[in-house]
């Protein structure tokens, strides 16, 4: 009876132990059964960080990423290098009330990613700032910036010591995306540097604030002005006839916003009042194409970060005829400013473009000993 009991009890345990195997088997198989057909991907989805090859990429707030993401991307002209290297430089300016409505109605399309950033850190007012040039290169400028993980940036303009001044710095607080300690805050609206109010209207909020000028050839500069003014008005006026009050005597119309802008040692005058030279850097619009890292490394350096932004980070499209970023991890495509077909500048007579070289050389001599730096731009 004994050994008859063990024999049972033996027996009992190897059909539990075949039950559990064979119980299993069938849970691996619906497993993958469930994955192939599909279904998998119903399923809610973990915490992701969004990171480089070589860890350059970090989680980046999701209000200031959707801003990104939704901009159109600027247009391009597939033809010559000169034109396709100028709208490199004109990324399209955008509203920051527009695209903050973009985001409010592009998160449920982003529901399945969780944003990770926008349950930790502090929002803080910007410890440095992109104050111009408009179509220097500033949108350039803030997405490689965006590449480090110690840089958060809001991704619109949000134009505040210009227009929304009156809205209080709560409000500006409020659209900045958060950070942890050790990060930068930083935004760019380039109308700041030719607006007579915002030195002492950003001095108020932070002396201390470190301010970026991109720059470029003023005769350049004006000319991407036009055009982009062009697209949005095509009945314009030729780009001379607003340049110069009379064609016959050739004298530069310096009311027009396009060739205002340009006077850039006019507008530095009016900062130098508030904040002194060493807050300033100024960005070559023109060697950001041709050595965004080494520009880029500048940067960096300015403001007081690890150069994590290299060589490695950049190629130069053939096609396009300016430097892009390499694809991150888990996307399909490059970064790449213009995309999409090119806005080519319009003919301009040479003796317009001479004339305005002239009016600028000046200027031009007095923004070099003023800033430190030769652009080479005569």
């Amino acid at each position: 009876m004994g050994c008859g009991g063990c024999r049972v009890r033996f027996n009992f345990g190897k059909v539990l132990s075949k039950a559990s195997v064979f119980f299993t088997i069938v849970l691996i198989f619906t497993y993958f059964f469930y994955c192939l057909t599909g279904l998998c991907d119903l399923a809610p989805r973990t915490l992701y960080s969004q990171k480089a090859a070589d860890g350059g990429y970090d989680n980046l707030d999701k209000r200031s990423q959707v801003l990104v993401d939704q901009r159109p991307p600027p247009p391009l002209h597939p033809g010559a290098q000169l034109h396709n290297r100028t709208a490199y430089l004109d990324a399209p300016q955008v509203d920051a009330e527009e695209q903050l409505q973009q985001y409010e109605q592009g998160s449920e399309k982003e529901a399945n990613i969780i944003p990770v950033s926008n349950t930790y850190g502090t929002k803080r007012l910007p410890n440095a700032i992109i104050i111009g040039v408009k179509k220097g290169g500033t949108r350039a400028l803030l997405e490689f910036l965006r590449i480090h993980p110690d840089v958060r940036a809001f991704g619109a303009e949000p134009h505040f010591f210009d227009r929304f001044y009156d809205r209080g710095l709560e409000w500006y607080r409020n659209l900045m995306p958060r950070t942890l300690d050790g990060q930068i805050t930083m935004e760019k609206t380039p109308s700041y540097f030719v607006t007579k109010e915002a030195p002492s209207r950003v001095c108020t909020m932070n002396c201390e604030t470190k301010l970026i000028v991109v720059v470029r050839d003023p005769v350049m500069r004006a000319v991407s002005d036009y055009t982009q003014t062009l697209t949005k008005n095509p009945g314009l006026p030729s780009f001379q006839s607003l340049a110069l009050k009379n064609s016959s005597t050739g004298l530069v119309d310096t009311t027009w916003s396009a060739v205002r802008i340009s006077l850039y040692a006019n507008h530095l005058e009016n900062w130098l009042q508030y904040f002194p030279l060493s807050h300033f850097l100024f960005v070559s619009g023109e060697r950001l194409v041709s050595d965004p890292a080494g520009e880029m490394g500048q940067v960096q350096d300015f403001l007081g970060l690890k150069r994590v932004i290299s060589e490695k980070h950049f190629y130069f499209n053939q096609t396009k005829g300016f430097p892009c970023l390499k694809k991150p991890e888990g996307s399909s495509r490059p970064r790449c400013l213009g995309k999409s077909k090119g806005r080519p500048h319009p003919q301009i007579p040479s003796e317009v473009l001479q004339r305005l070289r002239d009016f600028y050389r000046p200027f031009n001599q007095r923004f070099y000993q003023m800033s430190g730096q030769d652009f080479g731009w005569d």
